[in-house]
């Protein structure tokens, strides 16, 4: 067979397939156009999902009429410079867009119109370009003083194959919205509209730059309860800064689709980060629980390859280890920051659970209110007086004892004003109750000690390393040569977690010695889950993990056991504990040791508010 040159035509739409692959790919080539051209507003307007019609309006510097026909072609850009040498610098990508496909990709695939006023300029032009062929430039109205309009028709019409690969227009819609979600968090300064067959989807109102103005974004798409329960990043090493925020751990959801990652604000979905969130909340959340986060990384441009995708939604870190590590330290630095604090949402919940219309409807005795008169005051007082513990002194009343100076008001501090209060009462011999100045909290007595058990033995095992365990009979392990070398790679990493490796011939490991504390383990199987992450995320999680699992089973039998009864003492002694150890607001699989209700809250459950 012959070979034969492709006509340009289908060039265009053989590349548009890699570029554009739905609609919402469509919206975020054009909304970044949008951005790199100084934006302070993007209007989104999408029909059928995006399908039928795509409108893009910004109002940016724009673009004269000599431009525009060098905007439909391919490869033509305003966003790469030539150097002094008259070279072009594919290292030190400052815009999100620099390829110069994204609109000639978009017209040879559907029906597309620009419609541009260039800064300081009078008149406004428009070109048309349908399934791949340009038309002319001609004069066009545009309603505000500067900016582009892009509308894209009957997207793929050109390719009717694709159209049959698209989804329903509602999950279209939904990407397209998520699209434009990940493009507002990024740029928190620029405000984006977003309008899907005719009805309001989304308006973003531009905020401050800044954490604060970043943080009100956020709140706005990801909800109020994420700002209460978010923790501020803010590390930098090397010349490199991550910012954010992060959720509590108690403040988590069932699949990752709320983290969202961006590098250089250009919104990314890289393993290598996702990996390093993973491993970062790895010790405070069960495997099928995931944070909540939104992270920024910001470095020199020569420090990141954005050229590794068509899309541009993956990159390349010149030093991967030192961004993972920025990473997982930034994010444990800030959980441990937050001490025992738990999510604003476990409180809510429990709430919830004493709705009124939550219990069953109350139902009056036939006798009425005669009945309850007839017997009197004085006998519903001595009734009460016979219910156990309301006759005793209250345990607000610290009991006298001779020998002892009587206290005076300045010189007793009153347990209410800790942070977890003072310790009231023990309910079903697992629930500790206890009384702040604002408040009541409930702490499940067996999950609050068991993390601090937990914390107890990962700070003795970081102090004194990890025992080991020589095998008899060193063990081989066979891998692929590429997963072998990653391995051995990281030997000495391993080796500090208790696990001693040796190269043993291409494509095979020696395995001489494992961690004490795993008793007997499958070795090989081990060390084939290391090989794994390594390939994964870049880290051998499975190894921590595995101790971690120990440390955290031992701490369970290690712990107060629920049905236990305390004194006052224990309780009040395991209350100041917690208020001292970082993490224990959730227990090690991530669910919540406490639980504190305001006194507002709970006066408006009785009406009083």
């Amino acid at each position: 067979m012959p070979i034969r040159r492709l006509p340009p035509e289908m060039i265009n739409r053989i590349a548009a397939g890699e570029v554009v692959e739905r609609p919402a790919s469509a919206v975020k080539e054009l909304v970044e156009n949008a951005l790199d051209a100084g934006a302070a507003e993007v209007q989104v307007q999408a029909d059928g999902g995006g399908l039928t019609r795509i409108l893009v309006a910004d109002d940016g510097a724009g673009l004269a009429a000599g431009e525009l026909p060098l905007a439909v072609e391919r490869h033509a850009t305003s966003k790469l410079n030539p150097g002094a040498d008259g070279g072009y610098d594919l290292l030190r990508i400052s815009t999100l867009g620099f390829r110069g496909e994204a609109l000639p990709s978009i017209g040879s695939v559907s029906r597309l119109s620009i419609t541009s006023r260039a800064r300081e300029m009078a008149d406004a032009h428009a070109i048309f370009v349908e399934g791949g062929a340009v038309g002319a430039v001609s004069p066009a109205g545009f309603p505000g003083p500067h900016g582009a309009r892009v509308e894209v028709r009957d997207l793929f019409y050109a390719t009717p194959a694709r159209l049959k690969f698209m989804k329903s227009e509602r999950s279209e819609a939904l990407a397209i919205t998520e699209e434009l979600k990940r493009q507002a968090m990024a740029h928190e300064a620029v405000g984006f509209s977003l309008d899907l067959d005719g009805r309001r989807a989304l308006r973003l109102p531009a905020e401050p730059a800044g954490e604060a103005g970043r943080l009100a974004r956020l709140a706005t798409i990801l909800g109020r309860d994420f700002a209460d329960n978010a923790l501020l990043i803010d590390h930098d090493r090397e010349g490199v800064r991550l910012t954010g925020y992060a959720g509590l751990p108690t403040f988590n959801r069932g699949n990752a689709a709320h983290q969202y990652l961006f590098v250089n604000g250009r919104p990314v979905r890289d393993r290598l980060l996702q990996g390093a969130l993973r491993g970062a909340y790895a010790d405070f959340l069960a495997r099928d629980r995931h944070p909540v986060a939104a992270l920024y990384v910001e470095l020199d441009a020569e420090l990141v390859d954005v050229n590794v995708h068509p899309a541009k939604a993956e990159v390349r870190f010149r030093d991967p280890g030192l961004v993972r590590g920025l990473i997982v330290g930034g994010l444990r630095h800030a959980l441990a920051g937050a001490g025992h604090r738990a999510s604003t949402t476990v409180s809510m919940a429990a709430l919830g659970g004493f709705r009124p219309n939550t219990l069953p409807p109350y139902q009056p005795s036939g006798a009425g209110f005669s009945a309850w008169r007839q017997g009197g005051w004085a006998a519903a007082a001595q009734a009460v007086q016979g219910i156990p513990g309301l006759s005793e002194v209250s345990a607000r009343a610290e009991a006298y004892e001779p020998g002892f100076a009587e206290p005076t008001a300045t010189a007793v501090f009153d347990p209410v004003d800790f942070p977890l209060g003072a310790a009231r009462a023990q309910v079903h011999e697992t629930y500790i109750v206890a009384q702040t100045r604002d408040g009541v909290v409930i702490v499940d007595q067996h999950a609050a000690h068991e993390r601090l058990v937990y914390e107890r033995m990962k700070a003795e095992m970081a102090d004194g390393g990890v025992a080991r365990q020589a095998l008899l009979l060193p063990e081989v392990v066979e891998l692929d040569p590429a997963e072998a070398e990653r391995v051995l790679g990281r030997a000495d990493e391993l080796a500090a977690l208790g696990l001693v490796l040796e190269p043993f011939g291409p494509g095979a490991v020696l395995v001489r010695e494992v961690p004490a504390m795993l008793g007997e383990t499958d070795a090989s199987g081990l060390v084939r889950d290391i090989a794994d992450d390594l390939a994964e995320n870049g880290q051998a999680l499975a190894l921590k993990e595995r101790l971690e699992d120990v440390c955290s089973t031992m701490a369970c039998h290690g712990s107060v056991r629920a049905g236990r009864r305390l004194t006052a003492p224990e309780m009040n002694a395991l209350l100041r504990q917690m208020e001292a150890t970082p993490h224990s607001g959730q227990c090690n699989h991530g669910r919540p040791t406490y639980v504190e209700l305001k006194l507002a809250d709970i006066e408006r459950l009785f009406g009083r508010r």
